[in-house]
């Protein structure tokens, strides 16, 4: 299992991690099962980085963490943030129209601006984290958003028949994908204070509302859509975390 739980850190960061032999489908598909663990090791280097900067103001804090958490990720997930926007906004209401402007490379108004919120917004939820020493916030966060993955491709049509996505989700081992996605969950729960439970709950009303969005424009996910869901569920769960501030932390 060592081969999948490379690709899949190969394929969601940017460090230095190359493979001796081509992988092959069956590889692919396994690797969905260490999207958490992947998610683990990179929130341990954001709040390692975090713990360098002890001494920084927090507002240089939270901007060199947003900075650091796009290289580490290589901005994997806003590219599909960027190419659903434009597809969701440009589509207008057509299936095809919307699938054929998510393969379009250029990035439209509604891509920059879909970006712009999203990097502004989890700078202002970071810089707000670190300044009530709330970092246990964003190693959930980042861990929930890519549990959220193997539970989509589990649960949710891939609507290309070719691509990285297609051999995922068609070799996507489905009973070690839901006792992976439930561990996951419960270790959570039982590791963290209870009140973090809360994150998971928001993680999954945000899932369940952008499959259900997914559904009834694409009938079903695609690469860039999975993406979306990582970001925005990334966002959500720290943005909650903030507002309830007060009674939450």
């Amino acid at each position: 299992m060592i081969k999948p739980f490379l690709i899949a850190v190969q394929f969601l960061t940017r460090l230095p991690v190359r493979l001796t032999t081509q992988p092959s489908e069956k590889d692919l598909g396994y690797s969905l099962l260490f999207y958490p663990l992947v998610g683990l090791i990179i929130g341990l280097i954001l709040m390692g980085l975090g713990w360098v900067l002890h001494n920084t103001p927090s507002l240089v804090t939270a901007a060199l963490l947003v900075t650091a958490w796009i290289l580490l990720t290589g901005g994997l997930h806003l590219d599909g943030l960027a190419d659903s926007a434009d597809a969701w906004i440009g589509g207008m209401g057509d299936r095809e129209k919307t699938l054929a402007i998510m393969k379009d490379p250029n990035c439209g108004p509604a891509g920059v601006v879909a970006i712009v919120l999203i990097i502004l917004l989890k700078f202002v939820a970071l810089y707000t984290l670190i300044s009530a020493d709330e970092w246990i916030v964003l190693l959930v966060a980042i861990i929930l958003a890519r549990t959220l993955l193997p539970l989509l491709f589990l649960t949710t049509p891939y609507v290309r028949n070719n691509g990285l996505g297609a051999s995922l989700a068609t070799h996507q081992p489905r009973r070690l994908s839901i006792f992976i996605i439930v561990a996951t969950f419960a270790l959570i729960f039982l590791l963290t204070d209870i009140r973090y439970s809360l994150l998971s709950l928001t993680a999954i009303t945000t899932f369940l509302f952008l499959r259900y969005l997914m559904l009834h424009r694409i009938d079903g996910t695609t690469g860039d859509t999975a993406g979306t869901l990582v970001e925005i569920a990334e966002t959500t769960a720290l943005l909650t975390a903030v507002i309830t501030l007060n009674k939450f932390l």
